[in-house]
């Protein structure tokens, strides 16, 4: 009976097209914040435009931290592959290398 997984996270793959879907989610609420810092430059609200560009900032930190979270699960995925292709492969001895007489 194959294992099917209950939730987005069960495996790597899944978490690591999670958080692909999150890192442009972010990009798209940061350009977003980008164009009302645009419209409120001329505003009589410079509180307003500070706490927009903070908001960038914060996003900007967020999308880092998604960056990194992708690149751990790649790793994750590899090293996986690596030990499950380790543990397939049959234990097979190493010829030794023949002694050249001279």
């Amino acid at each position: 009976m194959e294992y099917r997984p209950e939730t987005p996270f069960d495996n790597i793959e899944s978490a690591h097209e999670y958080l692909g879907l999150l890192a442009q989610a972010v990009d798209e609420a940061r350009q977003n914040v980008e164009a009302d810092i645009a419209d409120e430059t001329n505003s009589k609200s410079p509180r307003r435009v500070d706490a927009l560009r903070l908001v960038v900032y914060k996003l900007d930190k967020l999308g880092q931290h998604i960056k990194n979270g992708r690149r751990l699960l790649n790793d994750l995925r590899t090293l996986r592959r690596l030990m499950l292709e380790e543990r397939a492969e049959p234990a097979v001895p190493k010829p030794e290398p023949e002694s050249q007489v001279g």
